[in-house]
């Protein structure tokens, strides 16, 4: 393990040791790589996550590996890589050697015109590249969900994954190279034995630590995966006077079952957190999909998304239909609340000073459970909702026994629709009983006008969402999963 005698953030870029002090905390890795070491391939294009031109590759120690996963750089601050190792572009192809297998597929397949998107492609393509020797088509789609290209119409990239498993598995960074023992080596080396402290910022390694250093600062910005305060600093100039990072803890990056609950932690990755929410509850599977990008849920993380509130958030609703709560934390007090309950207005939630999420308790499924998540938008993909819903409704015989149902960007927060619940409890599973459901979700909520959608079309919106439901439930309910997730 490496000695924590000089404060500076460590990590390995293509194998050397990078130690860096007296760099700003919310330096991006971006700005890093071009404006401090001349990595330039690396490019800038929307500096807000949104089109992957910034792709690079991290790996961090997982069960004695490296686990390497693409994430966008614009938006990741450089103190959160420490004990980690870089990639970008640049490390795949000295310039004195051949190009990697992916660069290669790429050339071969004529899959770059402007050239700029191109590195940000090779990078999620080399993700997957290890992750997936002969990956299918959707999944190579779901790989690049995060890259945007104005100039090949992506067919030709899409080809050049598709043949990357008939390509010999060599050179530098190849599947065989990357998982060697001198490279697991290397990063084990760089690990530190304290946690990371340094002017600004801190990176608590226990539970408890973070929770006294909250307690103590409660002005202190909370980092997980950056995705949104990414943003508020590449963006909106937002200074922060210290950041306590979430990331290094272990206790809050398990996904772990307690009786009938699956516990999500606060530094747990959107892509995990989906993954264990979708082996429970497979109806969830085509939000999990259109939630975000591949970079920004191998970045992001689930209570990252609870905690920042926005109405228009897509895991709330139907985390709030499922009966989800929050535990929260503030010093050694802790209190567990039900996750509708977290938000009192726009952007204001019920936490006191110091207080933060430490976990998601989601219930498991239950027999009878009818069980679905829509999302509306002008996108298919990658696009911010208009009208989200959740809908949990369970059955004892031909009766409605219970009912949730959770709504987001229709009304300033996160929220219930408890008058078109009323109206289903007790009641048979009939386009009456829904019909009056419906009309019940004026009661509930005042949708707003803006680009999204007019008022008008998520009122009608909402209420075709519940006739939606009601059609494609009428006969069965959701088959149990029993498959268990390890943390």
């Amino acid at each position: 393990m490496g000695t924590d005698a000089s404060p500076a953030i460590r990590f390995l870029l293509d194998g050397e040791v990078i130690a860096l002090r007296d760099l700003p905390p919310t330096t991006t890795v971006l700005e890093w790589l071009r404006e401090h070491r001349g990595r330039c391939g690396t490019k800038e294009g929307c500096n807000e996550g949104d089109c992957g031109a910034c792709t690079v590759v991290i790996g961090r120690l997982r069960d004695g590996r490296i686990e390497r996963r693409a994430i966008n750089s614009c938006i990741r601050f450089v103190a959160t890589l420490d004990g980690c190792e870089l990639l970008t572009v640049e490390s795949l192809s000295p310039s004195s050697g051949p190009l990697h297998p992916v660069q290669q597929a790429l050339v071969d397949h004529h899959a770059s015109q402007c050239g700029y998107c191109t590195p940000g492609f090779v990078m999620a393509l080399y993700a997957q590249y290890l992750a997936n020797p002969a990956p299918s088509r959707d999944q190579v789609l779901d790989a690049l969900s995060g890259n945007l290209c104005r100039c090949t119409g992506y067919r030709p990239i899409v080809d050049a994954a598709l043949a990357l498993k008939d390509y010999p598995d060599q050179g530098p960074w190849s599947r065989a190279d990357a998982a060697s023992p001198p490279r697991l080596a290397a990063l084990v080396a760089i690990q530190r034995d304290a946690a990371l402290t340094l002017p600004g910022y801190a990176a608590p390694r226990t539970l408890e630590a973070l929770a006294d250093a909250y307690a103590a600062d409660p002005g202190a910005q909370l980092l997980a995966g950056g995705t949104d305060v990414g943003l508020w600093v590449t963006k909106q100039d937002r200074a922060f006077a210290s950041i306590l990072y979430l990331g290094d803890i272990a206790e809050l990056q398990r996904i772990e079952y307690r009786g009938d609950t699956l516990v999500i932690g606060a530094a747990v990755t959107l892509a995990e957190a989906w993954a264990a929410l979708v082996a429970e509850h497979p109806p969830l599977a085509d939000l999990a999909r259109r939630f975000a990008s591949t970079l920004v849920n191998n970045s992001g993380t689930l209570c990252g998304n609870l905690g920042n509130g926005s109405p228009i958030g897509d895991a709330m609703p139907a985390l709030i239909a499922l009966g989800a709560e929050v535990h929260l934390r503030c010093g050694s007090a802790t209190r567990t609340m039900p996750l509708e309950n977290l938000y009192l207005g726009y952007q204001k939630k019920d936490l006191a000073a110091g207080e933060f999420i430490a976990s998601v308790q989601v219930p498991r499924a239950v027999s009878g459970l009818r069980l679905a998540a829509y999302k509306l938008s002008k996108r298919a993909d990658q696009d911010i909702s208009a009208v989200c819903a959740g809908l949990a409704v369970t059955m004892a015989g031909e009766r409605i026994a219970s009912a949730r149902i959770g709504f987001g960007g229709v009304a300033a927060v996160p929220a219930r629709a408890r008058h078109a619940e009323a109206a289903l409890l007790g009641q048979p599973w009939t386009a009456d009983v829904f019909a009056r459901a419906a009309a019940a979700l004026a009661q509930d909520f005042q949708p707003l006008d803006d680009l999204r959608g007019s008022a008008a079309y998520r009122r009608l919106s909402a209420a075709r969402l519940l006739e939606r439901f009601r059609l494609e439930h009428a006969a069965q309910p959701v088959r149990l999963r029993i498959e268990q997730v390890s943390g």
